[in-house]
């Protein structure tokens, strides 16, 4: 891919969409914590909790009402309608998305069973593979032949639509274990959402402007302006959490945008000489969502490890490691958000910018923030206490 070139793409539509998403989103928390407060909807401390005082949830309500005012300015704007006018993803989005967070405010009102939630995301998957959005195509560095690189794997539509299930329930439970410390799920939403946006740019601009490039970016504006609206209510100290109903929103939303971007590629165009290039839907996937991917696969092996149930709760993720080695819970967060952004900007500006460049800026940084993760730690007298 080129470097994003301003003229002729419509950056300052997608920053208005994103802005409107994020005021929008920031106005109605307050109304909606009211609301959650007279329902009944508390997030009381429990053992695995690390705030103290009960705080109300359903946050993720209004995250919708932000990302539903986005799309319909976005739909009145002439350039971003072809969104909507040439692909059913937005649409999709916003159906499934509805339906997610109607099943999270309900958990986050009753605390319904984990299996009945499971059950609730592979509906609202099902109605984003009814819509179309799902991987059809993608590239694997094995298979080629002398004049090609790697080979283009082809998907059924049950194929298709299994992994999208797959991949939004993946999704969606990474996201909803990695909420445990004030802002973060937040905060790593606006995070790889905007770095999606960054890469369907890219994408819309290396396809010169075609319109079935439109809906990915959109997609990712809008929930990164509705994280970044949620972010000065959620930050701690958190005045309101988003509960299940907008860190499931979040994983849907995120699966929604991925695969609408990664469906969209024209490996022909890179003549299957770019490895990086050929790679990039699946290096900005698994960038972007490195971190929560992680927590979830090594909550499931611990927990299945001792004989429980990959759904039970325990104080080990990742932000509470954090929290033993000694960091605050402001800079568990940070700390976090700067190893996502790393991670998901990096893969993002490989595709974008010289390689050589951007391996040895991200490298740096990761080295960077290996040594501050580790700080207190290494701080620590031989007797525990830290200093």
């Amino acid at each position: 891919m080129t470097p994003i070139a301003t003229a002729g793409l419509p950056i300052r539509e997608y920053i208005l969409v994103g802005l409107i998403s994020a005021a929008l989103t920031y106005l109605l928390t307050g109304l909606v914590r009211r609301f959650a407060i007279r329902a009944g909807a508390i997030a009381n401390p429990r053992a695995r909790d690390v705030h103290v005082i009960p705080i109300p949830r359903m946050g993720g309500i209004a995250m919708y009402l932000g990302v539903l005012g986005g799309m319909a300015m976005a739909h009145q704007l002439p350039v971003l309608r072809r969104a909507f006018e040439f692909s059913f993803d937005p649409v999709g989005v916003l159906v499934g998305g509805g339906v997610i967070v109607l099943i999270g405010a309900v958990d986050d009102r009753f605390e319904i069973d984990a299996w009945t939630k499971l059950a609730g995301q592979v509906l609202c998957a099902g109605i984003l593979v009814i819509f179309g959005v799902q991987w059809n195509a993608f590239w694997v560095p094995w298979g080629g032949n002398g004049n090609s690189l790697g080979s283009m794997v082809i998907l059924g539509n049950n194929q298709g639509g299994l992994l999208m299930v797959l991949l939004v329930v993946v999704l969606v439970n990474a996201m909803n274990f990695v909420d445990g410390l004030d802002g973060l799920a937040a905060g790593l939403g606006f995070i790889a959402a905007a770095a999606t946006c960054a890469f369907s740019i890219g994408l819309l601009d290396s396809a010169g402007g075609d319109v079935n490039t439109y809906p990915p970016a959109l997609i990712a504006a809008t929930l990164a302006g509705a994280c970044l609206g949620f972010l000065p209510h959620n930050f701690q100290p958190a005045k309101i959490f988003m509960g299940d109903s907008g860190s499931m929103m979040i994983g849907l939303m995120l699966a929604g945008a991925t695969t609408s971007a990664s469906g969209k590629i024209n490996y022909t165009r890179f003549g299957g000489s770019d490895l990086i290039a050929l790679l990039a839907p699946l290096l900005v996937v698994i960038a972007v969502l490195f971190l929560p991917m992680l927590d979830l696969v090594m909550a499931v092996i611990r927990r299945t490890r001792r004989g429980q149930s990959p759904f039970a709760a325990d104080k080990m993720h990742l932000h509470h490691r954090l929290l033993e080695i000694g960091h605050s819970q402001r800079r568990a967060v940070l700390l976090i958000y700067l190893w996502a952004g790393l991670l998901g900007f990096g893969a993002v500006s490989l595709t974008l910018f010289d390689k050589a460049t951007v391996f040895w800026i991200v490298g740096a940084g990761l080295l960077a923030a290996a040594v501050v993760s580790v700080i207190p730690r290494l701080r620590r007298p031989p007797n525990g206490t830290t200093t």
